[in-house]
């Protein structure tokens, strides 16, 4: 009989439920809280059995606030998740999280899991392995959002002890689509574990972990988050032969090639 693991935490909010992301790790959990308290503008369906639905504009600080009522951790995916116009990213994703935090002070939230993004990073080479604790540069205003998220969390730590593990996660999808993503892909399986750990860790201070699979191409470097116990177990590896035959060759001057963002590096939104 296999045992059930353990509470985390009595009320557990997971923001961006109704993306794609937050659809996989809605149900996956569950099981690590008494409640489990699910937002988003979008359709997030009825409440399951220990759930509680509470949809909410990060950009609104009433809403917000109330929906950090009685919270003990939040698994943060809200927001928006490519590249935009500045105009578009700045109410969600700058005065959004803000909005977060200062809510998670005022109701003495204990813990933040922040999805970051690799695109912090985005504007380092291909050829090159960045850790944790080397400059931002990132690759847009979706990237530069991130990055402001990722202070704002150092700084609701320093000043107010919220504890949080940003995320800067790969490419989270059922397989890598690309020769990119043979370095940069997550399995669903491993998001699951990476992010239990992170809520899991007795101590975690302010911290920053790459979300990576344990993929033969390695960019990212998570040595110094290695306190949080994070182990990957699925492997980009199965699927490097199907990726290679979709990309038989690569234009090496062409800046998604050169660049960790990929199509980030030159996407316009504007």
């Amino acid at each position: 009989m296999t045992t059930p693991p353990p509470i985390l935490y009595p009320r557990l909010l997971l923001t961006g439920a109704a993306g794609g992301l937050g659809r996989v790790l809605r149900p996956r959990l569950k099981p690590h809280c008494q409640t489990l308290r699910v937002s988003d503008i979008a359709e997030l369906g009825a409440a399951a059995v220990g759930e509680e639905v509470m949809p909410a504009p990060l950009q609104d600080a009433l809403a917000v606030d109330k929906l950090l009522e009685g919270v003990d951790g939040v698994v943060h995916l809200g927001g928006v998740s490519v590249e935009r116009p500045f105009d578009e990213i700045l109410p969600v994703n700058i005065v959004g999280i803000y909005n977060l935090y200062e809510a998670a002070r005022k109701h003495g939230t204990r813990r933040i899991v922040f999805a970051s993004s690799n695109h912090v990073t985005g504007f380092y080479k291909q050829s090159e392995t960045v850790t944790p604790t080397m400059p931002v540069r990132p690759d847009g205003y979706y990237g530069l959002s991130k990055a402001f998220g990722e202070n704002i969390a150092r700084f609701y730590f320093d000043r107010y002890g919220i504890e949080t593990v940003c995320l800067r996660i790969g490419s989270s999808y059922p397989e890598p689509k690309d020769r990119r993503m043979l370095a940069t892909w997550l399995s669903y399986d491993d998001l699951e574990r990476l992010v239990v750990a992170s809520l899991s860790s007795p101590v975690v201070g302010f911290s920053v972990i790459y979300g990576m699979s344990d993929n033969p191409v390695v960019w990212w470097d998570n040595a110094s988050a290695k306190h949080v116990g994070y182990q990957p177990q699925d492997s980009s590896a199965k699927f490097k032969n199907a990726a290679e035959a979709k990309q038989l060759k690569l234009d090496l001057s062409d800046p998604a090639v050169i660049y960790q963002g990929g199509g980030f590096v030159k996407n316009s939104p504007i």
